[in-house]
């Protein structure tokens, strides 16, 4: 069932280093915002199966406290403003992970609530109906649309992996603060692609023969395709934009 707010409900990059925080932003507002960032509570989910050191050393640097979190119950405990769902290697793995340990219902119950959620490449893909890697896999089914692998002509290697230009659809997206329309550089590897029924879903777009989904947003849910924590400058102000929002709660 589809609800009338559009859910449907049932290694940090070797090219920066945490010392260059003061570098990587350039143009701080105040102290406030600082300390607001400190205030935001992230809970990262550990499915077994995610680059976890990389994103919870991201959202250290700008700021905000990562609790890692493997179960419903800790993801109670943690009391936190933010939940990041990562993910690296195979669909199917990251889904029944958590199937296996209920953070599918938690995920879901999260994103329907509006709480801020960030889903980073795996994390994007598991929010949709389906997926046509290895044979199929059923997502979460929070948003419709399908995951399909990229049919390329011979000269785009598959998998699509290296630095890509963006450009934000959804340019007044809390989570595009700072960041230019176009032209915006981020880190991808990944083989497959989200397709989603709904096309005011799209937050970001990139072109790799062919127009992708590079980023989703709806209220305070957000997922990106790429990797910001391997995205340099530009990969933490991601983290930094959603650590403002998980910080106003």
């Amino acid at each position: 069932m589809v609800s009338s707010s559009g859910f449907r409900v049932p290694s940090w990059n070797s090219g920066t280093g945490l010392d260059e925080r003061s570098r990587l932003n350039p143009n701080p507002k105040s102290e406030t915002l600082n300390s607001e960032l400190r205030r935001a509570s992230v809970a990262v989910i550990d499915n077994g199966i995610c680059n976890l050191r990389s994103v919870t050393k991201a959202l250290e640097a700008v700021g905000a406290e990562p609790r890692v979190v493997r179960t419903p119950e800790e993801v109670a405990a943690a009391n936190a403003t933010g939940l990041v769902l990562p993910g690296v290697g195979a669909l199917r793995d990251c889904v029944a992970a958590l199937r296996a340990t209920k953070l599918d219902a938690t995920v879901r119950d999260w994103i329907a609530a509006d709480r801020p959620f960030l889903g980073v490449c795996l994390g994007m893909q598991a929010l949709f109906d389906r997926s046509e890697e290895g044979g199929g896999v059923v997502g979460l089914g929070i948003f419709p649309g399908k995951v399909i692998r990229f049919q390329r002509p011979p000269e785009f290697k598959i998998p699509h992996m290296g630095w890509n230009t963006v450009r934000f659809v959804q340019s007044d997206s809390p989570l595009a603060n700072s960041l230019g329309v176009d032209n915006e550089s981020f880190y991808f590897v990944h083989s497959y692609h989200c397709v989603p029924e709904d096309p005011t879903l799209v937050l970001a777009e990139c072109d790799y023969g062919g127009v992708f989904t590079a980023a989703i947003g709806r209220g305070r849910c957000f997922a990106t395709q790429f990797h910001p924590e391997k995205s340099q400058a530009k990969g933490l102000a991601i983290y930094r934009n959603f650590a403002a929002v998980a910080a106003r709660g």
